[in-house]
């Protein structure tokens, strides 16, 4: 289980080795592979990279059984910190992002709840940017609070590996932002363009709706494939957000200020993730998925 706020996943068992993902503090891990001090690992969207020792806490079988049956926290807000004492004036144990989980180490306050990190850290959590796991996992999901999320990160540096509110990588800012509502998208945008239903744009954008996906690329001819490279989120009124630089609001109108010719050039499709429709396999959530639950 990952004890760090923001832990870097490589494609090769060093730190030379390119970033290709991050996995965030609470985020349970399948140990394939162990090399000189790092872990081959599976993450729960079953993306497949190297981790250092020292960003997770190793667990048995019934450890990590004891945790997926402990009450834990999930973080909800975009940014803060895990304190020493119940107090927002103390020193910090750990920063913490939008989605990582703590297991609760005590009965809670008003205002702040004790949690333990899965390498035996305790600290206190500001109860107002929290939520119980299970009652998070099983809320009905709130595309407004998908949007607030990815809103939430405007001006979020660009960072190619990203999936966090600190710096994401395009596909990296839609799973950052759907993982707000407990959704576990599949982590590169080729991959998340096959989750949902697939919605060949109208020419004046009127078949889109707020927090469907948008793919670009390279458009098929008679001799390539077509290539998905870039992801954004639609958000109404032919705009749409995404990470390209950093994160920000472009649009598909030309009489807009935010006109973005370049993507429009590129324009590929959409997909459609709530409400599901793809019938051959379900949503991956937290509150399906075995690694959680």
């Amino acid at each position: 289980i990952v004890t760090v706020c923001c832990a870097h996943l490589r494609s090769e068992p060093r730190h030379s080795a390119e970033m290709v993902s991050q996995a965030i503090l609470g985020t349970p891990l399948l140990i394939l592979e162990e090399q000189k001090g790092w872990y081959r690992v599976q993450t729960p969207d079953n993306y497949i990279s190297w981790i250092i020792a020292n960003s997770i806490s190793v667990k048995t079988t019934a450890e990590w059984t004891e945790w997926k049956n402990a009450t834990r926290y999930v973080y909800t807000g975009l940014q803060g910190y895990v304190y020493a004492s119940a107090d927002k004036n103390a020193e910090t144990v750990s920063d913490i992002v939008s989605g990582c989980i703590l297991q609760a180490a005590g009965k809670a306050g008003k205002k702040f709840i004790p949690v333990s990190f899965p390498d035996g850290r305790t600290g206190f959590l500001k109860h107002d940017e929290c939520r119980e796991l299970s009652e998070w996992a099983s809320t009905p999901v709130n595309m407004n609070k998908i949007i607030q999320t990815a809103e939430g990160m405007m001006g979020t540096t660009y960072l190619w590996g990203g999936t966090s509110v600190k710096s994401a990588d395009c596909s990296g800012f839609v799973k950052t932002a759907y993982f707000s509502a407990g959704i576990i998208l599949s982590r590169d945008a080729s991959q998340q363009a096959y989750v949902g239903e697939h919605i060949d744009i109208a020419p004046d954008f009127s078949n889109l709706q707020p927090g469907d996906l948008i793919f670009f690329g390279r458009k098929a001819t008679a001799d390539r494939k077509e290539r998905v490279v870039h992801v954004g989120m639609y958000i109404g009124d032919k705009r749409f957000i995404h990470s390209q630089g950093d994160v920000h609001v472009s649009s598909f109108d030309p009489a807009d200020e935010l006109f973005d010719e370049y993507n429009l050039g590129r324009l590929l499709f959409a997909t459609r993730v709530l409400p599901y429709i793809n019938k051959e396999e379900s949503l991956n959530t937290t509150a399906t998925n075995p690694y959680y639950e």
